[in-house]
Order: C-alpha cells, then sequence, then structure tokens
C-alpha cells in the first residue's frame, strides 16, 4: 500500500479541471448535511431551530420579551419575536444589498462574531439564517423597524424581489416583529 503511494503514478483523469468551485448556497444545497444533518425530519427541525436561536439571542441579550413558534397544518413554521428586527438598511460592504438580505444570502454573514450585538448566543453563528434559506423552497422575512414594516421574500436563497416597505408596523396589536415561513420539505439540489 505504502509502494502504491510512492509509487509516482497519478491518476490520468484527476487535474487541475477536477476541482470544483460552488457558490455558497449551491454547496448548502449539495451537502445539506454538513449544516443541518440530514434530509429528514430531524433536519426540518434544526431549520426551525435555527431561527428560533435567533430570537432566543434577542431574548438572552434582553431585547425581546416574547417568542412564539407556530406551525401550520401545511408543513410551515412561522417564528416571531418582539425583538429589535433584522436591520434593514444597507449593508456598508455591500452597498446594493439590504443587510436583511446579507444575512438571508451570505454564509458567514451575522451580528454574532464581534461580541458587540450578543455577549452570547446559539445557532450556526453566521450561517443559520442563510442555510435555512438555501434549502427553503419559499422563505418571507418580515420585519418591524421604527414603526415601518419591512418584507422580502426567497425562493432556494434567492431574492424574489428587493427589500419593500410594506406598511407601517402596527405596534401593540402583535404584529410579527420578525417572521419567518420555512417549508415542509428541503429544497435539495439534485
Amino acid at each position: 500500500m505504502v509502494n502504491d503511494l510512492l509509487s509516482g503514478q497519478t491518476p490520468s483523469n484527476y487535474d487541475a479541471s477536477s476541482i470544483e468551485v460552488l457558490e455558497d448556497m449551491e454547496h448548502v444545497r449539495l451537502r445539506p448535511g454538513m449544516y443541518i444533518g440530514g434530509k429528514d425530519d430531524r433536519a426540518l427541525h434544526h431549520m426551525v431551530a435555527e431561527i428560533v436561536d435567533n430570537s432566543m439571542d434577542e431574548a438572552v441579550a434582553g431585547h425581546a420579551t416574547w417568542i412564539e413558534v407556530e406551525l401550520h397544518a401545511n408543513g410551515h413554521a412561522t417564528v416571531r419575536d418582539n425583538g429589535r428586527g433584522i436591520p434593514v438598511g444597507m449593508h456598508p460592504k455591500l452597498p446594493n444589498k439590504s443587510a436583511l438580505e446579507v444575512i438571508f444570502c451570505t454564509l458567514n454573514a451575522g451580528g454574532k462574531f464581534s461580541g458587540d450585538s450578543y455577549q452570547t448566543s446559539g445557532g450556526l453563528h453566521g450561517v443559520g439564517s442563510s442555510v435555512v434559506n438555501a434549502l427553503s423552497d419559499h422563505l418571507r422575512v418580515e420585519v418591524a423597524i421604527n414603526k415601518e414594516l419591512f418584507m422580502m421574500e426567497f425562493s432556494r436563497g434567492v431574492p424574489q424581489a428587493p427589500l419593500a416597505k410594506i406598511g407601517a408596523a402596527q405596534i401593540g396589536a402583535a404584529p410579527p416583529l420578525r417572521s419567518t415561513l420555512i417549508p415542509k420539505s428541503l429544497a435539495v439540489l439534485n
């Protein structure tokens, strides 16, 4: 066996062109198990838990007093909290994208790295929301900030339209300050 390794022969079909480069979200869909443990019901539960972890982080940091998880008959899940809301302004390093789009479409993007926004946090630290988005057939996010309600929809990690202001937030009427819908089946590339 050692002689085989040292023989100097290399497979003729393995060269630089054999090396694939995948976009972040493409990799997530091809290998969901690396992020959420598989493609089964437990993986779907993990997806919901990733979004709940974000709400928990807001609560533990003292910015939310309630979290609501609603499981729908069609297999969707809605997660709401009354935290600060996901930032919707344009991201300084990616000026053509809102912070919300960056969080949901870019691996390793989030407010948990420096320790300035959250002293403690759960989840996958910068990949949870983007992984959930990449593996969702449809995902809708609603955020209330400064008494305004914003919405953005995605399909398999791709924005379906720019972030939109959809009206005034109805403070006091239990509006969804963060709402995320997750499908009942994983959108995994074949």
